[in-house]
């Protein structure tokens, strides 16, 4: 399931590469695109079972529409109503984008006029295609993509209990120095420490983080002035850094 989860979560990224990506690395995001159904079990398994007896050929003819009003020729695509065959649709049309059989700027400029600019065809290819094919993967995968922002919502909560309780550590720590009987030399030595572990603690710089703290641990070592929090310190140090 897990997985299934960061792959899904792969392929809509791969979706959002498409639609922001500049107009000349279409055809290479696409194929990326395509390797990712192919690399993850699930999406392969879907798009397997929904173009299994899928005429492409006829739905290219309800779905590529060109109508003439006496004057001007204009062509539109209308895509399939039901999730299944627009999955089909959609994919059986990047597969031969993806081959040339189809060449996307002649697509575009016959599908997709908009105001003449391949700028502003693209864009609105992607609102309709990609974002149509973004839409049935994400309500086909509903439970999943749910899973993974409750997720992410608990990381976020977790991370934000972890960053509270890290300051206040901090503090504690600066407050046990401040009123320590080291000397003052010493006293503004670890001080120092400290600030710089909190500076680089927020910038999220581990490397410098570990170095400081390996320092820090020396000096209440060698100055004796070992606190009862100290412990508790280095463990949401530890905790914190994991979740950058």
């Amino acid at each position: 399931m897990s997985d299934t989860k960061e792959q899904v979560l792969s392929f809509l990224d791969k979706c959002e590469e498409i639609k922001s990506c500049k107009f000349i690395m279409a055809t290479t995001k696409i194929k990326d695109l395509l390797k990712c159904i192919v690399n993850c079990p699930a999406l392969y398994r879907l798009f397997e079972t929904v173009t299994n007896g899928f005429n492409y050929l006829e739905a290219k003819s309800q779905c590529l529409v060109t109508v003439n009003d006496g004057i001007f020729t204009r062509s539109y695509v209308v895509l399939p109503q039901t999730v299944g065959q627009r999955l089909a649709f959609i994919f059986c049309l990047l597969v031969e984008f993806d081959k040339d059989n189809i060449n996307l700027n002649d697509f575009l400029r016959q599908y997709f006029p908009e105001d003449g600019s391949y700028f502003a065809s693209y864009q609105a290819f992607c609102n309709t295609i990609i974002k149509g094919l973004q839409d049935c993967i994400s309500q086909v995968f509903r439970e999943e993509i749910a899973m993974i922002e409750e997720d992410a919502e608990k990381s976020s909560s977790q991370a934000g209990e972890i960053s509270s309780a890290l300051t206040a550590s901090l503090s504690q720590e600066m407050d046990f120095i401040s009123k320590s009987g080291i000397a003052q030399e010493e006293k503004e030595n670890g001080l120092k420490m400290l600030t710089a572990l909190a500076k680089n603690l927020k910038v999220g710089n581990v490397e410098n983080v570990d170095a400081l703290l390996c320092g820090y641990s020396y000096f209440v070592l060698n100055n004796k002035c070992v606190s009862e929090g100290i412990a508790e310190l280095i463990e949401l140090i530890e905790a914190f850094e994991k979740t950058l």
